[in-house]
């Protein structure tokens, strides 16, 4: 006898799919997957080995949340192009997905690195760094932006990038190395925010790859002057060429109640 045509009982047909038979005997209750015969003296129902692409197929479809009546209209109107429609839709779900457990993890990645430097940094230490480039978004601020402004510029730039949570992104500020070098400490032009995954376009702003003097400030924000005249100190001493924006961000927002523990990470690129 072809393999095609041996018939298989419940059990065996159920197993060999990985299901529990009463998702079987449910699915020929509701119409959706109907044994190939039933047995006329007892009632059981066996299956072929034909059919188990048909139910592969529904199971695939269960597993990426297809409701049953989707499916069911599916296999009413079978056919390589309905089954087409319904995959790139689920697909596109899918990627959808994706991007956002991959903007998760990357976010949990920059948790997990910033609680690591928090339990291991000096402080009071201003090394270099190496760091890759990134794309960042950014809105122009200045000394009469209102906190409530920046709130409201950050979030329209969140929602058109359609983030729906802060968590998925990190933000920061940048003040240009001109000002830093001018003594003009608190002359801040952007906001930043870094967004995972975001394929660089026009108007992003491009933190460049290389290296980076880097230090942190430990406190309330009226102090980041002083630290940044030691950055600076520092950068104469090793003969060391600032350029471009420093970037600020804090790292340990999530566990701190007090503005007195707020660290800042500061980043200034280095040319050379």
């Amino acid at each position: 006898m072809d393999k095609n045509d041996k018939l298989l009982t419940i059990g065996q047909f159920a197993a060999m799919h990985g299901i529990n038979k009463k998702t079987l005997m449910w699915y020929d209750e509701i119409g959706l997957f109907k044994p190939a015969v039933i047995n006329p003296e007892n009632g059981y129902r066996c299956y072929n080995y034909h059919q188990s692409p048909v139910l592969e197929t529904i199971l695939l479809l269960r597993e990426l949340n297809v409701s049953i009546k989707e499916i069911q209209d599916f296999m009413k109107n079978r056919s390589a192009s309905s089954l087409k429609c319904l995959l790139e839709e689920k697909i596109a779900g899918l990627d959808t997905q994706i991007t956002h457990l991959q903007a998760v993890r990357t976010t949990l990645c920059t948790y997990h690195q910033n609680m690591d430097t928090l339990l291991t940094i000096d402080l009071s230490e201003i090394s270099i760094v190496e760091k890759k480039e990134r794309c960042l978004v950014t809105v122009d601020v200045d000394q009469d932006t209102s906190f409530e402004q920046e709130v409201e510029l950050i979030t329209a730039e969140t929602e058109k990038y359609r983030l729906g949570r802060l968590h998925k992104a990190s933000y920061g500020s940048m003040i240009s190395v001109a000002d830093l070098l001018n003594g003009s400490f608190d002359n801040y032009s952007k906001l930043f925010i870094e967004i995972p995954f975001l394929p660089y376009h026009a108007g992003l702003h491009i933190m460049p790859s290389g290296k980076y003097l880097r230090a942190f400030h430990k406190g309330k924000w009226d102090g980041i002057p002083k630290r940044y005249q030691e950055i600076l100190d520092y950068a104469k001493k090793h003969k060391l060429n600032l350029h471009g924006f420093s970037y600020e961000m804090g790292i340990n927002e999530n566990v701190i109640d007090r503005i007195e523990d707020y660290i800042v990470q500061i980043e200034i690129p280095m040319e050379g």
